[in-house]
């Protein structure tokens, strides 16, 4: 088990014991995906975008660690109602999650990565 209780955020926890939005979707418009080498984590966001490519639901699947999980599960609470082209930055996932431990940051970017992937997918 995963010991979160050092640098992680209540909030962090919270994602992580009780993730939201997980699980592939069917009906997705579209999917992004990242990964890091280094860490073997890896993520996958998907779109169910409207007529004019605003998200109408969004949702995840994270492996590799619960920094993965917790940016995967917050960023489909962030990115729900917005314009995917618009994407997401680290420093909204940061404020959201009420930051992550230093040696954990490289998920923002997963997240960042993800949507960018399924943002240029989208013509």
């Amino acid at each position: 088990m995963t010991d979160l209780s050092e640098g992680y955020s209540d909030i962090a926890i919270d994602h992580f014991e009780h993730p939201r939005n997980v699980g592939a979707m069917d009906e997705a418009t579209v999917v992004g995906s990242s990964e890091n080498p280094a860490s073997g984590a890896s993520l996958e966001l998907y779109f169910k975008l409207d007529e004019q490519g605003i998200v109408d639901r969004v949702t995840f699947m994270a492996h590799g660690c619960a920094a993965a999980i917790v940016a995967g599960s917050v960023s489909t609470e962030l990115l729900k109602g917005r314009q995917l082209d618009k994407g997401i930055t680290r420093d909204e996932l940061a404020e959201a999650l009420d930051g992550l431990p230093p040696s954990r940051k490289h998920a923002y970017r997963l997240v960042t990565d993800a949507v960018q992937d399924a943002a240029a997918s989208v013509t």
